[in-house]
């Protein structure tokens, strides 16, 4: 896009409730509102939407606040920010609501309502059963204080409806999905005042977004049904309208409905997904903070940071989640997704999120990275795991050799056995037997390490050649020793090149391992 389409008074928000953990979607419309301001120089407001109080949890605000500066997605408003429309929380905002509901009484566009809920449930429940459209019928509608006298006589409490309109047709520009039509019929006359006096959220956002200045309001599909009414009540307090983008859903892995923070054990039937939970199962349990399948959920923006995903890699993926620039650039620094990201390129189809794509992602990022930044993202996950004041030489080595086995940060704690005293390694029993009971196994390793006892050289290319002198003097394949060695130094089946391993080690661990690993045999 050019310079001179770009929009510098252009001002979005987001408005996260503080009742859990951070769903990819909401990562996504955070992601697209903050790319869209940056991109036209304009302003990211976050917002705080704690106007559920039952539901509120100010403990899970912190994790919000963190997990977007740890993406990268800074507010120019907001909680520890402040701002020109401070405050920025609704529990803080409640006089400025109740003023406009009052204004909304005064101008006809609302009402107090006196029915009670068994009574508003029971015509409801009616039109099912009937099959027919249902509109409320306002039999409990009070517009005087007579009227009103006469209900709190009996006991009632009102809530306060939006008077909506009975019939015509809404006619809805979205910058997303084209124009989207509503028939007011379909509407119902939504509360926008509890009994007690509280606003709901439909009513704190369009007064906020009108307040705050908010020029765009970006968010999920899931909210186009809730715009008939905020329009109404954007008419019916004299505001003008924000202009509205519908972002197409974030969709399960190989379908086109939404992903669901409760919906992970079906998604454990996707391999990539319960890779995932498997991963984070593993990484977590190592440092001790496994604390139930609740935190190992791959919904959730903290899942990633956790394990050690690089936030960049989960921005890229989540970017082109719903948005492309053309039909072959895939990788962008944040940077370069603000230079070139419009609403234009959002897709209006549901985007499935793709574990496997997302861990490809990942991959590439970390591979990219250079071995030194790669210490410092692993080290607090040795530490955590009980490693005292890891050598820094030796992790750098572990992680070159390694190469993409680790993938996420957290998956050093595969070779934890690096670090723990020779007398200590843990073996995984079945691997061992069956490398050691292998015909002739102990005879030939035991073989190797006396060779090794004399050996001048101690890197990983003098070792390799030692190997190959071993075995052509006895005239056996590199196999039949190299099973057996593997298991003794690491206690696993599988790694990176025992030639790495050895050299990582030195001369004196490696020898003991081998001699340990011999001498367990011969007692077991």
């Amino acid at each position: 896009m050019s310079d001179d389409s770009r929009m510098p008074d252009v001002r979005v928000r987001i408005a996260p409730s503080p009742t859990g953990a951070i769903h990819l979607g909401l990562v996504r419309t955070a992601l697209y509102n903050w790319l869209f301001a940056r991109h036209h120089g304009g302003r990211f407001v976050l917002r705080i939407d704690d106007t559920d109080q039952q539901r509120n949890d100010p403990e899970v605000l912190r994790p919000i606040l963190a997990g977007l500066r740890w993406l990268g997605i800074d507010w120019d408003e907001g909680p520890e920010v402040g701002g020109p429309h401070a405050p920025y929380f609704q529990s803080q905002r409640q006089e400025k609501y109740r003023a406009a509901v009052e204004r909304m009484l005064a101008g006809g566009h609302a009402y107090y309502d006196y029915s009670k809920p068994e009574e508003y449930a029971a015509e409801r429940d009616a039109a099912v059963r009937e099959k027919r459209l249902w509109r409320y019928s306002r039999n409990w509608l009070a517009e005087t204080a007579e009227q009103r006298q006469r209900f709190e006589a009996e006991g009632r409490r009102p809530v306060v409806r939006l008077k909506m309109p009975l019939e015509g047709r809404l006619m809805l520009p979205d910058l997303i999905r084209g124009n989207v039509e509503f028939d007011w019929q379909q509407e119902q006359d939504h509360v926008v005042q509890r009994a007690d006096g509280s606003c709901l959220y439909h009513l704190a956002n369009v007064v906020d977004d009108h307040d705050f200045g908010i020029t765009h309001v970006i968010r999920a599909e899931e909210h186009l049904s809730n715009t008939p009414r905020q329009v109404f009540m954007c008419q019916a307090l004299g505001y003008p309208s924000p202009a509205y983008a519908h972002l197409p859903v974030v969709a399960e892995p190989g379908s086109k409905s939404k992903l669901s923070k409760r919906k992970v054990k079906q998604y454990l039937k996707n391999p990539d997904f319960a890779g995932l939970v498997e991963r984070g199962r593993k990484i977590l349990g190592a440092i001790g903070q496994d604390r139930g399948d609740e935190h190992l959920n791959p919904v959730t923006l903290e899942f990633y940071a956790r394990v050690g995903f690089l936030p960049q890699a989960l921005v890229n993926y989540m970017a082109l989640l719903g948005w492309s620039y053309d039909d072959r650039t895939e990788y962008f620094t944040l940077d370069a997704l603000a230079e070139r990201f419009t609403l234009e390129g959002v897709n209006r189809a549901a985007a499935s999120f793709d574990p496997g794509k997302l861990m490809a992602f990942q991959v590439r990022y970390m591979m990219e990275m250079p071995v030194e930044r790669k210490v410092e993202l692993v080290l607090p996950y040795l530490l955590q795991a009980g490693v005292a004041g890891p050598n820094r030489a030796k992790v750098a080595a572990i992680l070159a050799a390694a190469g993409d086995r680790v993938k996420v940060a957290g998956d050093v704690l595969d070779y934890l056995g690096f670090f723990v005293p020779d007398e200590r390694l843990a073996y995984d029993e079945k691997a061992f037997d069956k490398a050691m009971d292998r015909p002739g196994a102990r005879e030939l390793l035991a073989g190797f390490g006396a060779r090794l006892a004399g050996a001048a050289g101690w890197d990983a290319v003098a070792l390799k050649a030692s190997l190959g002198g071993f075995v052509e003097s006895r005239g056996v394949r590199i196999g039949d020793v190299v099973h057996a060695l593997r298991v003794a130094l690491t206690g696993k089946a599988v790694g990176f090149g025992v030639f790495d391993i050895m050299a990582i080690l030195g001369r004196e661990s490696s020898l003991a391992r081998i001699d340990r690993a011999l001498q367990r045999r011969r007692g077991g």
